[in-house]
């Protein structure tokens, strides 16, 4: 299996003439990046949760609204496990990266 270095060594013996600026980040810059951007993406997530719930609570039995503030929980509550998830396997790959 080739890793991430050995591809960028393959990617930067290329020769490459562009006008493209050069990003160089290390292991732990990205990280932080990704770790940041899945702590909104949750935080976004319950916040969701939280207006369907006060959505939910304000439907006074109309079974339409009962049904969009359900949708919405439900929905909110498998974006929060993709978010968690995804921070779960980006530290697991950028853990196991040397």
């Amino acid at each position: 299996m080739i890793s991430l270095t050995q591809v960028a060594k393959i990617i930067n013996t290329n020769d490459y003439h562009t006008n493209l600026p050069q990003a160089h980040a290390d292991k732990s810059t990205i990280q932080d990046i990704l770790t940041i951007v899945f702590a909104i993406l949750g935080a976004l997530a319950v916040l969701m949760i939280v207006i369907a719930g006060l959505r939910f609570i304000t439907a006074q039995g109309n079974p339409q609204d009962v049904a969009k503030a359900r949708n919405t929980i439900i929905y909110a509550v498998i974006g929060l496990i993709i978010a968690i998830s995804a921070e779960a396997i980006v530290t697991l790959a950028l853990g196991n990266l040397k």
